[in-house]
């Protein structure tokens, strides 16, 4: 498995707007939820068109993560507040979700764009 992909830790503390993850390869990566959320790859919320596209959502919304559990070795699940549960991120998904300095040029999030699944 790409070191880039191995999830070795995952923090996102009661009340928090934001998650964290530790990669394989020595990359952190944090991930504000209204991204996460927006970007929610269940098809409830993209349908089935094969690309996946920023969502935004109401202001009342809950964004915050009531649990994180791990899917395999290749995903994550995250349950939100408000019940929502079904989308599964899987480890390259959410590294290509990443909006730090080094990997912005790749990053989905910091342009909008749809992304291919």
């Amino acid at each position: 498995m790409d070191a880039r992909y191995k999830c070795r830790a995952v923090r996102s503390p009661r009340g928090a707007r934001v998650s964290e993850i530790d990669w394989g390869d020595g990359h952190k990566s944090t991930y504000p939820h209204d991204v996460l959320r927006g970007y929610c790859p269940c098809a409830g919320c993209q349908g089935h068109s094969g690309t996946i596209a920023f969502i935004a959502h109401e202001d009342g919304i809950a964004l915050e993560l009531e649990n994180i559990t791990t899917v395999g070795n290749y995903a994550l699940s995250l349950k939100w507040f408000d019940g929502h549960e079904s989308g599964l991120y899987s480890y390259k998904y959410l590294r290509a979700l990443c909006q730090c300095a080094e990997c912005a040029p790749a990053s989905v999030a910091a342009s909008r764009e749809p992304l291919a699944r």
